[in-house]
């Protein structure tokens, strides 16, 4: 892995958070994620009560970011299960996959959010790279929740229980 430290995520990251919205959509421009509502509120109105991040950076450059938000029965996420389960929304700058970098988000988000939730839900493209990092690191697919994504491809929910 390059030299990279993770640090937790504050209000004054929204900026880096819209950037690693854009590489976890697949998106090419930010105004793409901006305007879509379903995309934007992954990060609008960051900070308020159940968020949690945080940031892998390279020196002073963000180079990835993990972070979860809590969702209700009328304004979820993608891969939403519960008001009490947070989902996660993860991505690594495209020039640095491949580097260990995910894995190391991944981790430190998963010990920061243990303590205070049973569970962490994500939701996924089926041809993602990543599924097996999700699955290394406890995630199992939701039986039935396989959709057809925005792009025409499929998606479905992954859930991380923690033991108690």
């Amino acid at each position: 892995m390059l030299n990279i430290a993770i640090r937790p995520a504050s209000t004054e990251d929204v900026d880096t958070l819209w950037t690693m919205l854009m590489y976890a959509a697949h998106e090419s421009s930010l105004i793409a994620v901006q305007t879509n509502s379903d995309i934007a509120r992954y990060v609008t109105g960051w900070g308020r009560k159940g968020d949690l991040g945080v940031i892998a950076e390279q020196g002073a450059t963000a180079v990835g970011a993990a972070w979860v938000r809590l969702w209700s029965e009328d304004n979820r996420g993608y891969g939403y299960i519960a008001d009490n389960i947070p989902e996660l929304a993860i991505a690594v700058a495209p020039e640095v996959r491949g580097r260990g970098i995910g894995t190391a988000l991944l981790t430190k988000i998963l010990e920061l959010v243990q303590p205070e939730f049973s569970a962490i839900c994500l939701s996924t493209r089926t041809d993602n790279p990543a599924l097996r990092l999700y699955e290394r690191t406890g995630f199992v697919r939701v039986e039935g929740s396989e959709v057809m994504n925005r792009t025409g491809g499929g998606s479905l929910t992954m859930l991380c229980s923690f033991k108690r």
